[in-house]
């Protein structure tokens, strides 16, 4: 394909994302109001009175709502559309490996999600109330302000969890090898330390938290990368002998 060719094959996969995201975002503006309402009555939620401080606020939250269910949705056929872009200059083989990376990513997207509401979140929440009333603070928390903490907390980790995938998708297109996983270990620690501190709030049992998970997948990841790198330099052995053979 020539470089005009590449570029409408781009501006197709984006109107097919743009549609998909269009037509999810009408869906997702009937299901925005359970959702809010169910998160509302959770166990976490319960405890706090959240309030509106301007007319917007519920107005706001519902379209942040809409627009989050929105990209979930269409999060599957942003991966395929990436796929179908990079299919044709992969082998058979390897088009029915990369394939099957989107129902991982959505899966490990998933529990990231899980592991931040169920786990993390409650925590959190938990220890924010517990200080406010040692410092006989009495807390008058903003619906607007619940759901943008909510997001914070969230969804990063639903992104952070596609790490393994990410970083085994390079490995079979031989843009990094384990090798250079392990050698850069210690700056892709500290960047994950960063990040941590930046998703948590400034107390250390929630930072180690958010950091030991992070690190435990980064590690994995470097695992996911070696099996990879084997089979991936198997595979081209093979390859090389079939064509010395003929």
């Amino acid at each position: 394909m020539t470089i005009f060719e590449h570029i409408a094959e781009i501006r197709k996969r984006l109107i097919y994302i743009v549609v998909f995201f269009v037509l999810a975002m009408v869906g997702s503006l009937f299901i925005a109001e359970p959702v809010i309402v169910f998160l509302q009555h959770t166990e976490e939620a319960a405890v706090l009175q959240l309030n509106a401080f301007r007319l917007s606020d519920p107005l706001k939250i519902y379209m942040q709502m809409a627009f989050v269910i929105s990209c979930v949705i269409t999060a599957p056929v942003i991966l395929y559309n990436i796929w179908a872009f990079i299919a044709p200059g992969l082998y058979e083989k390897e088009r029915k490996v990369t394939l099957s990376y989107i129902p991982i990513s959505v899966l490990l997207f998933i529990g990231g999600i899980s592991f931040s509401y169920f786990i993390l979140f409650p925590f959190v929440i938990q220890f924010m109330t517990n200080l406010g009333e040692h410092m006989h603070i009495q807390q008058v928390i903003g619906i607007n302000e619940y759901f943008e903490f909510l997001f914070q907390i969230t969804i990063p980790f639903g992104l952070l969890f596609q790490m393994p995938v990410i970083i085994l998708f390079l490995t079979r297109l031989g843009i990094i090898s384990p090798a250079f996983l392990s050698k850069i270990r210690k700056y892709a620690y500290f960047v994950l330390l960063v990040i941590a501190a930046l998703i948590t709030p400034p107390d250390l049992l929630s930072h180690m938290m958010v950091t030991v998970p992070l690190l435990l997948l980064y590690e994995i990841s470097i695992g996911i990368s070696k099996i990879a790198y084997r089979k991936a330099m198997k595979e081209q052995e093979l390859q090389e002998q079939l064509e010395t053979s003929q």
